[in-house]
């Protein structure tokens, strides 16, 4: 009988940092996700709202980098947030080609709806993030 060998290109992927933090990132994402279940918005829009109560109108470049996101990928984000009314967008007065980002009334009603779900979702995923280390993240089992 042949012995199992795993390869080791899934071995040296497997368990790096970059595989580990993408499954915790997930299960994070997917933790905020069920708390805000109900509330009309997904964790990456709150993020994104909630950016925008502190910063004001940005330019989606200026959005996409301070969310750390391609621009690509902000703007599929922010279609569903412009449907809901939750956002506006418009071109800029010095260059047509670039679009400014703006809260509505209802996007910041819809950020302090959710907000107490995601406080409650934060004080419980807190202490077990700070409990982590990074040697016990490589260590962990998918």
């Amino acid at each position: 009988m042949q012995q199992f060998r795993p390869d080791p290109i899934f071995l040296a992927c497997h368990g790096c940092a970059c595989w580990r933090l993408r499954q915790a990132s997930r299960a994070v994402t997917r933790h905020y996700e069920r708390a805000l279940r109900g509330r009309g918005l997904r964790a990456t829009q709150f993020s994104l709202l909630a950016l925008l109560t502190q910063t004001g109108p940005l330019t989606v470049s200026e959005l996409a980098a301070k969310l750390g996101v391609e621009r690509t990928t902000l703007t599929r984000n922010l279609r569903p947030l412009e449907t809901k009314g939750f956002v506006h967008t418009m071109t800029t007065e010095t260059d047509q080609r670039m679009r400014r980002v703006e809260l509505t009334a209802a996007g910041r009603a819809a950020a302090a709806k959710a907000l107490p779900a995601w406080q409650r979702a934060h004080a419980s995923v807190a202490p077990i993030l700070r409990r982590w280390k990074l040697e016990n993240l490589l260590k962990a089992k998918a």
